[in-house]
């Protein structure tokens, strides 16, 4: 699936004041990404603080993005959960309507066994009429989503056609990258160890730190997939502070004061998550200036 080569980036859930959705701030934040030249966009993921959205929430923000993006870019949509009954529901014309992908992440606090992972998998792959991506990410679901269970799902359905991997683990990436089929996507759900990955074999990425440096972040991505290694390297160095605090008091707390001081959004998050405090806000906008 060349559409999902390069850099994604998942789009915030951009607030007013009151914490509704700020309809303004989200088309702008889509044009800004498309104008900085990224592949896809990624829809109502954990950067979307989505677990904080109501149904009716979710269907704005989504056709808010499909009209701000009005069929210039690929979207993929976030469907996972827990409940692997419930995300079959989801998994509907009416609800995929406008997008070409979905985005799976590996069942959270449950903590299945791999076979539980695989049959949950099995049951999505199924059923879905899209394509899909699986999202590995223990250090939010309390699971690992090994490399064999990987390479199992990819080898058994056809339309499971990659990963965010997002372990931070160089070693089960290569694994990954080394054992799943010739066209399965590796894709990084690591800013920081993003070119590396590619440099590996991976696909790209599905990026935070890309939505608010598109224009930087994807033509790293490309010079990585195209091996101008060193030239890469540059940029991947001038934007690892700026990763590195953004992450720092949690996502996307930290690229929503990243968005603030571009003019894109306010900074607004909803509870239980809260905004970053005055140092790290300082240090980002000094990052800016330099930058």
């Amino acid at each position: 699936m060349k559409a999902f080569i390069g850099t994604g980036v998942a789009l915030i859930t951009p607030f007013k004041q009151d914490l509704s959705v700020d309809v303004e701030a989200l088309k702008k934040i889509v044009q800004y990404n498309i104008d900085g030249g990224v592949e896809y966009l990624v829809v109502l993921g954990t950067t979307a603080e989505t677990a904080t959205l109501t149904k009716e929430e979710k269907a704005l923000v989504k056709q808010t993005i499909i009209d701000a993006n009005n069929g210039k870019l690929p979207l993929v949509l976030g469907v996972g959960g827990n409940n692997t009954a419930d995300i079959v529901n989801q998994l509907n014309a009416d609800n995929l309507k406008g997008f070409d992908a979905i985005l799976s992440v590996s069942p959270y606090y449950n903590k299945p066994t791999q076979e539980g992972i695989y049959q949950h998998f099995k049951m999505i792959a199924e059923k879905s009429p899209l394509p899909i991506i699986v999202y590995n990410v223990p250090g939010r679901t309390g699971s690992n989503m090994l490399p064999a269970t990987v390479v199992r799902l990819a080898t058994d359905f056809k339309n499971i056609i990659g990963i965010k991997e997002a372990a931070g683990d160089m070693v089960q990436a290569m694994e990954l990258i080394r054992n799943t089929p010739n066209d399965f996507l590796v894709i990084s759900g690591d800013d920081i160890i993003t070119l590396p990955m590619v440099l590996a074999g991976g696909a790209g990425v599905i990026s935070v730190i890309g939505e608010a440096f598109p224009k930087e972040f994807s033509q790293m991505v490309r010079l990585g997939l195209n091996r101008n290694v060193d030239e890469a390297y540059k940029t991947h160095y001038k934007l690892t502070d700026a990763i590195n605090m953004i992450f720092e008091q949690g996502n996307p707390g930290g690229v929503k004061e990243l968005f603030k001081h571009l003019n894109l959004c306010e900074n607004y998050v909803r509870l239980p998550l809260v905004n970053v405090n005055q140092d790290l806000s300082n240090r980002l906008a000094d990052y800016l200036k330099k930058f």
